[in-house]
Formats: structure tokens, sequence, C-alpha cells
């Protein structure tokens, strides 16, 4: 089935009300030829005449008159839809939907929510916190936050800021076994394994100074798909674990964290905003894009070590 030939029906329209061929061209800003053509094009397509038109006059038949309103309804959508398109992009409105890591989302993204809307009261957002990986495109989602190395894809991604992950235990778990100078002094320990990877329990260290790479596989104690889940039993002192910074800032400023082997370090991941391959996004959903990259180009975990 073909779709109806709206340009006709609106072309149509405009020559009724203006009631001429050329003044209908000259408003609409096509060639009279144009104007014409869309007009028998859909003569054709109904099989009837629209107008009587002779070199002098030109009127509408009464199959003509009874389509109009159909036709004025047609143009007067398409006026209001570019209306609304177009003043969208001056007063940014309606709901964003997003996806957000769990514990990421509600630690660092929500509270720099109420400042975005404030600046933008017609803005609504739908933010769905989970640490499984969506698909943008099928489930619907503007955009999602995700904080991984990221693949390479259809979908367009900007990087925010880069996520440092650290080996970190408790201070007192520490006094208990030692400072150790190697990873291999802790591969017999057990320890907290994030499963949500590729390779949960395994962890590709490389010493600073050297470039050597160590693989530090876990003898897991505890195992989730949420690292947030381990914090309690971290800073009890019951192990040991890899952390992005962001989750740990706070315990190693206060101390009752500590990082465990800094001259090794573990590849950085990052926070990336993704978005589906559309370029033509909405104006509501540039203006949240804006405000996430200046929110994030400087991490809140990032600006509170530095001051430390």
């Amino acid at each position: 089935m073909r779709l109806p030939d709206f340009e006709a029906w609106a072309i149509f329209a405009k020559v009724a009300e203006l009631g001429s061929f050329a003044r209908a061209a000259e408003e609409i800003q096509l060639s009279k030829p144009t104007v014409s053509k869309a007009v028998s094009r859909l003569e054709q397509s109904l099989g009837v005449a629209l107008f009587n038109r002779n070199s002098r006059h030109m009127s509408l038949t009464d199959t003509g008159r009874s389509l109009l309103g159909h036709a004025v309804r047609i143009l007067a959508e398409a006026e209001a839809a570019q209306a609304e398109a177009l003043g969208g992009m001056q007063h940014p409105s309606g709901r964003i939907r997003i996806a957000a890591p769990m514990t990421f989302g509600i630690r660092h993204l929500s509270p720099v929510l109420p400042a975005f809307f404030k600046k933008y009261p017609d803005i609504d957002i739908t933010v769905d916190f989970s640490d499984a990986t969506v698909d943008l495109v099928a489930d619907g989602y503007d955009l999602a936050l995700r904080i991984a190395s990221l693949a390479d894809s259809s979908l367009r991604a900007r990087k925010l800021c880069d996520v440092r992950l650290l080996l970190v235990a408790g201070a007192g778990y520490l006094e208990r076994i030692g400072r150790p100078s190697h990873p291999k002094e802790i591969e017999h320990l057990k320890s907290f394994v994030y499963t949500n990877t590729s390779a949960p329990g395994m962890i590709r260290l490389k010493q600073k100074k050297t470039q050597k790479e160590f693989v530090l596989a876990q003898v897991p104690r505890f195992k989730a798909d949420n690292a947030e889940a381990f914090v309690p039993s971290l800073e009890a002192g019951l192990g040991f674990g890899l952390f992005p910074d962001f989750l740990v800032w706070e315990g190693l400023q206060s101390g009752r964290l500590e990082q465990i082997l800094p001259e090794w370090e573990a590849a950085s991941i990052a926070l990336y905003l993704v978005t589906p391959p559309n370029t033509l996004r909405p104006t509501r959903v540039n203006v949240l894009i804006d405000y996430l990259t200046e929110s994030f180009v400087h991490p809140p975990w990032e600006r509170k070590s530095q001051s430390a």
C-alpha cells in the first residue's frame, strides 16, 4: 500500500485557499508548473477533477469542495507539527529516556539533574538504572551512560571522562595481611569479584615502571553483578577487589579504604554518553547531552581528590 501524496493534498488546500495557482506557488515558494503538476497528480490518483479551470477562471468542482476539508486538516496538522518542532528548538520540552548504570546513576547522575530541571522546566526525564547493556534503538532510549572500554558499534559515543580502576581493601585488612609489593602475593587471598565483565575475576595489571604485566586470577569470596554490594564488606576489612574510582574515592580520602599495589595499574576505562546512530535529535536531547558533558568533564571524585 502506497502512502497518500501528502504534499499534493497540502498544495491543493493552498491553491483552493488563495484561488490561484500562481498565488499559491508564490506563497509556498514553488514554481507554478510544480504546483500545477502536484494538483494534476492528485487528480489522477483520485480519478476525478478537483478544479474546473480554463484560461480565465478556476473554481472547485463538487468533489473538490467535499474533499477540501480533509486537505485543509492535512495542511494544518503539518504546519502545527512544524511549529511545535521549531518552537521546541527555542523552548525545549518533552520527555527524555535514559539508561544508566545502577550505582553511578544514583550516586553521580541523580545529583546533577536538579540544576538541569531548573534550567529546562518543560523537559521531563525517565531513567532506567541497570548495569545491563540495553539496546538503545530497540528499547527506545534517547541516550545511555556507559562505563566501559567501549566496543565499536553503530552507536554514536562521546567520551565524558576517564574512570580509573583501583585495587582497594579496607585499612584493617592490610594491617592483618601486610602491604604487598607484587600481585602474586595476593593471588591466593579471597576477594570480591564483579561478574558483569567479559572475564570475571581476571585482572590484568601492568607495572608502571617496567610495563611488565601480571594477570591476577581472583579467588572469589563474594561475587555480585553490582560493585556497590561489596562496599560494606570491603570497609569491614573482609577482602579486596578492583573498583572504579567514582565508587571508592570517599573511602580512600577518609582512610577507611587503602589502595593496594599503587605501583601497578589496571587499564583505565571511561564514562561514555551513547546515543542512537541518527544524527537528527530533538533539541531537548541535545541540551541534555551538552549539560552532562559539562557536568562530567571534571567529575566530582576527580575534583575532590585534587583539592585534598
